[in-house]
């Protein structure tokens, strides 16, 4: 994982799920920022032949240059043993990665490509109008879908005090609202709410990599789980120490998902749960 607070952050809700059932961690290796060889750093991970698999939380340019490093070192990657946060499938690196890696999942961060709920058609409708071809058309990539609701929740903040920020920001932070009905969210009746800390509590969508019919690569929208809160249902605690290189450790838990994610087919959520 990269060696920042978003690298730590990301890897420690798959440290948390994967050990939760029962994983264990034989490494962790951290990469610092701006890295370009990364030739080194592949040397620390145990070789293929010795691990079930690996989790990839190294984005940006170094993305795909990681990945090359470990080809250089272990031969063609095997997509039964990576899966990868958000960089697997965003920020410019999907062209690269994909081919490579077809059949290996991916973590969302609270979109659904391809979802069909009306929602979602009215989501994405509405920013394929104020912004057409915008990031190629991808509209539910997590950095436009996000931004939108952050953006649509301060316009109706704003529209309270009547644009006034005469008393500073504390008045619009008073009227910030505390819920909206986005176009990725079905737990609670479609609505996000807040929790005490001001954090979203969110549905979220696992993806997998896999072979569209005109044969090229392309992003699957495999599982719903529903309403996810920033402390994983008890286990990252306000007194918790933040995510770092040894947070969080590698321990059992029980989640209120677990064994209760629900398989997505075709862009629409079954009674069927992944197991």
């Amino acid at each position: 994982m990269d060696d920042y607070s978003f690298g730590w952050t990301s890897a420690a809700g798959m440290i948390a799920d994967f050990c939760g059932i029962g994983g264990k961690i034989v490494k962790r290796v951290f990469p610092p920022l701006n890295t370009t060889d990364y030739s080194s750093f592949i040397q620390q991970l145990p070789p293929p032949s010795k691990v079930d698999g690996y989790f990839w939380v190294v984005g940006g340019t170094g993305t795909g240059a990681s990945l090359k490093a470990f080809t250089q070192a272990y031969g063609a990657l095997k997509a039964n043993q990576f899966i990868g946060n958000l960089f697997f499938a965003f920020l410019g690196n999907f062209s690269e990665v994909a081919p490579q890696l077809v059949g290996s999942y991916v973590g969302g961060f609270g979109t659904a490509p391809g979802l069909k709920t009306k929602a979602a058609k009215a989501y994405e409708g509405t920013v394929a109008k104020w912004y057409p071809g915008l990031n190629g058309g991808n509209y539910a990539d997590g950095f436009v879908y996000n931004y939108f609701n952050a953006a649509w929740a301060l316009i109706q903040g704003l529209k309270a005090v009547g644009g006034d920020l005469g008393q500073g920001q504390k008045l619009l932070q008073q009227h910030m609202p505390r819920s909206i009905k986005p176009g990725y969210q079905v737990s609670s009746g479609g609505v996000v709410h807040l929790d005490s800390r001001n954090q979203a509590i969110q549905d979220q969508w696992p993806l997998q990599i896999v072979r569209g019919k005109d044969g090229k690569p392309s992003i699957s929208l495999v599982g719903f789980v529903p309403n996810v809160d920033q402390t994983f249902g008890g286990l990252f605690k306000s007194s918790s120490p933040p995510p770092s290189e040894k947070q969080p450790p590698c321990v059992k838990h029980k989640f209120p998902w677990s064994g209760k994610i629900k398989v997505v087919k075709n862009g629409k959520i079954t009674n069927q749960v992944i197991k």
